[in-house]
């Protein structure tokens, strides 16, 4: 662990998180480089093609934590799910149709949240998800998470996020838990 520094975190939105892309890409990499991801660098590339279409829609939202002298050390970011979203269709077993129905407001989906290994277990982890969740106009929040990354699960469900079933999130994809965390 890094000894103790001064850590901020910003919230940004979509056009400032563009902006801050290589910081995100850095963090994301590096975390997401480890075991049970082992991510490549085309997979990386991947997904930041998709974040540079994310940071477009109107309700992005992101969080960057970073030292005094600006490295770069945790990120999180999302968005409202839209009305026709398919994360509810990559479940393995469906659920109510109540619990999958969307309208663009009712549920943020958060997509990243990750902090490099030398800064974990200082709480930045959970700074971001509250900086990224303050003032939401949502009911709920939607994640996948690996089920052998434990420290992930073990904290999400500290944060009061409960498992509503388990899904492959993109083709070829491991099967992750997704969990819900109820806001109202």
């Amino acid at each position: 662990m890094t000894q103790q520094r001064t850590i901020t975190v910003e919230r940004m939105d979509g056009q400032a998180a563009e902006q801050a892309q290589d910081a995100f890409r850095l963090v994301y990499a590096e975390a997401f480089a480890e075991p049970p991801y082992n991510e490549t660098e085309d997979e990386v590339a991947a997904t930041f093609r998709r974040f540079r279409s994310q940071t477009r829609k109107a309700a992005f939202r992101a969080a960057l934590a970073r030292t005094e002298d600006s490295e770069p050390v945790g990120i999180a970011y999302g968005h409202p799910l839209s009305a026709n979203t398919g994360w509810w269709d990559q479940l393995t077993n469906p659920v109510p149709d109540d619990m999958r129905r969307e309208d663009g407001h009712r549920t943020f989906g958060l997509m990243e949240l990750a902090v490099r290994e030398s800064w974990r277990g200082q709480g930045i982890a959970r700074r971001l998800h509250d900086t990224l969740l303050d003032g939401i106009d949502a009911e709920r929040v939607l994640l996948n998470v690996h089920p052998d990354s434990k420290a992930a699960s073990a904290a999400y469900r500290a944060w009061g996020y409960r498992k509503v079933g388990e899904a492959r999130p993109w083709e070829g994809a491991a099967l992750h838990d997704v969990m819900l965390l109820d806001l109202r």
